[in-house]
């Protein structure tokens, strides 16, 4: 199995964590709670810088493989050895800021908004009627809706058709427009994935943010299939929400293996939430990994998520949606955000504001 180059550093990183033994262990070293929290942190500190060099990288890439401006710009006919370049550079990007969205939205709110908000976010504070340039609408979103443009799903057009201020996806037709694609837009994303990796490394991270934050990507799940009903579902041009998730939970794992060894000096109530917590995750991963490609199943017909039928929770996306729903709960036993919350809680992290 191939392992990604950041997941490589995290988990050499966690074994050397792990190496530290529990209060009271044969050698009886005594470490605190503040050692095993700076650990910890440090550890997940590395997984976040990792992915954001990952990330940076990728935006630089996708930036380069964009056509040279020309008179008709470009398409994905025109130009489909250098649109698919730019489409395997956006989803290596996009998986690497996934990994580490719940940290960077606390910790960077402002370059997580110019980032990863969603076109409808943009819009609904003010007309963007220029695709390619640097202001307004930008981020990796923005980026995706143009590279996909001839492959919006139709659920997808009918709901952005009907927002105000709407504008309609397209490649770059002039010169000028493929000119500001490459020189804007890309510019700008490349230029806030700079500016996240700079200043990350000088962050001192606390474990409400590195903790707390993947929790909150937990929580979000259930938000992610919820709006493939409505075709606001987020990589939605790309049909990539699926894959989204599974970096998404992949990140929990990771931040949660740097987290363990402390929770396990917690007793039995540490081990057994830590059983819990690990079972909710294979629940998850084992659920994601069942479904082939990148995209969500296709929902059933008429569906509902107020009154689905049994037939509809019977389908691929039916079972998906009610698994998700279901540990995405924090207020329910048993389920892996409250699970995870419990972790958290028994570790005496604090609640983010």
């Amino acid at each position: 199995m191939h392992i990604p180059a950041c997941l490589r550093s995290g988990l050499a990183i966690a074994a050397a964590a792990l190496s530290l033994p529990a209060c009271g262990s044969d050698n009886e070293t005594l470490y605190t709670d503040a050692d095993y929290e700076r650990r910890a942190v440090l550890e997940v500190k590395a997984f976040i810088q990792d992915n954001l060099d990952e990330f940076a990288a990728a935006t630089a890439a996708l930036q380069a493989a964009a056509p040279e401006p020309d008179e008709d710009g470009w398409s994905a006919s025109s130009d489909k050895a250098a649109v698919d370049a730019m489409k395997a550079a956006w989803k290596e990007a996009r998986q690497s800021y996934e990994r580490v969205e719940g940290a960077i939205a606390v910790v960077f709110p402002d370059l997580d908004y110019s980032t990863d908000a969603r076109y409808d976010a943009f819009i609904e504070v003010a007309a963007d009627d220029d695709l390619f340039d640097d202001e307004g609408v930008t981020g990796v979103h923005a980026v995706e809706r143009i590279l996909w443009a001839d492959e919006i799903p139709e659920p997808v057009l009918a709901f952005e058709s009907a927002l105000t201020n709407y504008s309609p996806a397209a490649f770059p037709a002039t010169e000028a427009e493929a000119a500001a694609f490459k020189g804007e837009l890309c510019e700008r994303l490349k230029a806030d994935a700079e500016k996240m990796k700079a200043d990350f490394e000088g962050l001192a991270l606390d474990a409400p943010s590195a903790y707390r934050g993947v929790i909150n990507s937990i929580l979000e799940q259930v938000e992610k299939t919820s709006k493939a009903a409505t075709g606001e579902e987020e990589s939605r041009y790309a049909q990539y929400t699926l894959a989204d998730m599974r970096a998404n939970v992949a990140a929990g794992e990771q931040t949660y293996a740097a987290f363990q060894p402390w929770l396990l000096t917690k007793g039995a109530e540490g081990a057994e939430v830590d059983k819990a917590v690990l079972a909710g995750f294979d629940r998850l991963s084992s659920a994601y990994d069942a479904i082939e490609g990148d995209a969500l199943p296709p929902l059933p017909e008429g569906w509902s998520e107020e009154a689905p039928t049994e037939e509809q929770l019977a389908t691929p996306f039916g079972e998906l949606f009610s698994l998700v729903e279901r540990e995405s709960d924090d207020a329910t036993p048993g389920t892996l955000a409250h699970d995870m919350t419990r972790s958290a809680d028994l570790l005496g992290i604090p609640a983010l504001p």
